[in-house]
């Protein structure tokens, strides 16, 4: 079992800047992918970017060349930052392991992009 926790988010003002985090933990597991997702008041949610155990990234078109997703393999935790940030990327972001074959979701953490 892995558990995960997303921590990082906020409010802040449109072109202002978050990062995000999210910390893997449990006993004896091997990441593969990691991923950020999010989800905004009445909509599907969607893939933000995610980072392979090669760290081959890929993002939303929506938030290239604004966010950017890292990760420390020794510390089994990624990161977002996410920089000239708009109103639209309101939402309440999720983190998504892949561990030993099984994904792995925590309960989220809000950003509201708002003056």
């Amino acid at each position: 079992q892995v558990l995960v926790v997303e921590s990082g988010g906020g409010l802040v003002q449109p072109g202002g800047s978050l990062r995000l985090s999210c910390a893997a933990s449990g006993s004896a597991f091997t990441i593969y992918t990691m991923a950020w997702y999010r989800q905004a008041p009445g909509k599907q949610r969607e893939l933000v970017a995610f980072i392979s155990s090669a760290d081959f990234t890929h993002y939303a078109d929506s938030v290239k060349g604004r966010f950017t997703i890292s990760r420390d393999t020794a510390k089994n935790t990624m990161y977002l930052q996410m920089n000239s940030l708009k109103p639209e990327d309101t939402a309440v972001y999720y983190c998504n392991v892949n561990a030993d074959g099984r994904g792995y979701w925590g309960l989220g953490t809000q950003v509201t992009v708002s003056s």
